[in-house]
């Protein structure tokens, strides 16, 4: 039976299965917190080179390139709109606490699962 704690607004966190090492608790770390500089390349990247090697990496590589989609559509929309264009920095703030929010879970050997996420990659 997993762990599991439950907060609409900053998203769900569970116990993985097993103790994931500290390169993969490094990797996954990675996966949250370079989104904020490369945006979706790092969590691609690795989610492909190590999605049949850890459970644990690839779930956090397939959720952040999942919340990163998510966001991207999102800022898409509101950018087509004039109204929109003055909300894109809300946007902003929204992927900034949950990245953050993301990654210190990851640090917590906890998977994390953002809030207000397509999930397009299972």
């Amino acid at each position: 039976m997993t762990n599991t704690s439950s907060n609409s607004f900053l998203g769900s966190e569970e116990a993985p299965i097993s103790a994931p090492t500290s390169d993969e608790r490094t990797l996954a770390i990675l996966c949250h917190v370079l989104t904020l500089f490369f945006w979706i390349f790092p969590p691609l990247i690795i989610y492909l080179i190590k999605k049949d090697e850890s459970a644990y990496v690839t779930a956090h590589a397939r959720e952040s390139l999942n919340f990163q989609i998510t966001m991207t559509i999102a800022c898409l929309i509101l950018f087509i709109t004039i109204i929109g264009i003055f909300l894109l920095w809300v946007i902003g703030i929204i992927v900034l606490v949950l990245v953050i929010v993301a990654t210190i879970r990851a640090s917590e050997n906890k998977l994390y699962r953002y809030p207000f996420t397509i999930r397009l990659i299972k």
